[in-house]
């Protein structure tokens, strides 16, 4: 019984260590965006290319851009919902509590509801399990692909139209376009 207690004692210890590595290696990489997504875009090239290239595991392909998909709309999406904001001071209005100021038009920076560090590590970690996964041949069910391709560009297109709408409707642009930028040379 003891020899147990002092394996699972190891093994935590072990388990933490791999834990403060890893988180180490992500506090080093926080800063350096470009270089993320650069590494990120190389690994869905390859898997992307392994796809095309052995002709198979569609089903994983189309479950990993709809996770990518879903992401996306987190990402452009803001933490705080205007259409939600919004619903709720009518109801206000309605119930004669709340007070109407000056203070509506004033200025809210975009919070989104997932951070780009959060973006890029599950498109990261999303990606990388694809790509395990299509190295094992009971992820690889046959499927016809074009029907796949076919729903997936109608949902990403019904889907980023609604966002757009939303986006032009509630007046937020989820980009630093045009945005001012201090301490740079």
């Amino acid at each position: 019984m003891e020899r147990v207690d002092q394996y699972r004692d190891q093994a935590a210890v072990q388990w933490a260590r791999l834990r403060n590595t890893y988180q180490r290696y992500l506090d080093i990489a926080t800063p350096h965006t470009v270089y993320r997504w650069a590494a990120t875009y190389v690994l869905m090239f390859l898997f992307a290319l392994r796809i095309v290239l052995c002709e198979g595991w569609y089903i994983v392909c189309y479950t990993w851009a709809i996770y990518l998909l879903s992401m996306l709309l987190q990402f452009l999406t803001p933490k705080f919902d205007p259409s939600l904001e919004q619903e709720y001071e009518n109801e206000s209005i309605e119930e004669g509590t709340a007070k109407m100021s000056d203070k509506d038009e004033e200025f809210r920076p975009f919070i989104r509801r997932l951070p780009e560090f959060r973006f890029w590590l599950n498109a990261t970690r999303g990606t990388v399990i694809a790509l395990v996964c299509s190295l094992f041949r009971v992820f690889d069910i046959p499927v016809f692909w074009p029907i796949l391709l076919i729903y997936f560009v109608i949902l990403f297109t019904l889907t980023m139209r609604r966002q757009i709408q939303h986006m032009i409707k509630y007046r937020y642009l989820p980009f630093d376009i045009g945005k001012a930028r201090y301490g740079r040379k």
